[in-house]
């Protein structure tokens, strides 16, 4: 961009010079009223007009929720394409956009599992992470399911956990059985959190600490197969 100049007056003894000049000011530029019906976003907020009518809120609620859940897709194979090609520096790749390391490995996993041919975009990246643990013909059937009888993803967890419930076999008197000492406090605080999320103590307990194993050994390049662990079956922080 060219930049102004002024010409100063000659002097005596000497030729005429030069000086920048400091561009005229300009305006400060300001967002325009949304119009009737249309919200505009900023990166601190939106703008919602006023006398906004339900319909027109409610469709802008549905397109906003539908960026949020597209962008758990987005991210996750933004970093699963970094580790993939930049094994040495895609950690600070991260760090220089911000974002949190262990949100987005939960964000790989799932699209790890579901690769674009497979995700349903009638269901929510949610519904994807609640069927990460199973073989992918398990995975394409619940799927289905949740896509004909238009499942919540509560009503998919409740369904899987009621498959799993008529599926699980009485505990044979020779298998081991360990105790684990632990403060009442944080039993509380372990079924409040699994009540959350609509499951029982003992599978939220094994769940997370399969899945912080699993990612522990995965940090370490040790297969999880390895050590006689598997995939969690769900996310966690990632519940609906």
């Amino acid at each position: 961009m060219a930049r102004q100049v002024g010409r100063i007056p000659e002097s005596q003894g000497g030729p005429a010079s030069t000086l920048p000049q400091s561009p005229p000011r300009q305006p400060v530029a300001r967002a325009a009223p949304p119009g009737r019906g249309q919200v505009l976003t900023t990166k601190v907020g939106l703008q919602i007009p006023s006398g906004m009518s339900y319909d027109e809120w409610e469709r802008s609620g549905r397109q906003l929720a539908g960026i949020l859940d597209s962008s758990s897709w987005w991210l996750g194979d933004w970093l699963v394409y970094g580790k993939d090609h930049y094994t040495d520096r895609y950690q600070r790749g991260i760090r220089a956009a911000g974002l949190s390391y262990q949100t987005l490995r939960n964000y790989a996993w799932v699209s790890r599992r579901f690769d674009l041919t497979r995700r349903r975009p009638a269901l929510s990246f949610q519904h994807h992470a609640e069927l990460t643990a199973m073989p992918v013909e398990e995975q394409d059937f619940w799927l289905d399911r949740a896509e004909e009888q238009q499942w919540t993803t509560k009503q998919l967890r409740s369904a899987l956990r009621a498959a799993r419930q008529s599926e699980e076999q009485p505990r044979t008197p020779t298998e081991p059985s360990h105790r684990l000492e632990v403060p009442g406090g944080r039993i509380q605080s372990w079924r409040k959190a699994a009540e959350q999320l609509g499951v029982d103590l003992q599978h939220w307990v094994m769940t997370t600490l399969d899945s912080a194993a699993v990612m522990a050994l995965e940090d370490l390049g040790m297969p999880a197969e390895q050590e006689g662990l598997s995939e969690p079956e769900n996310i966690k922080g990632l519940a609906a």
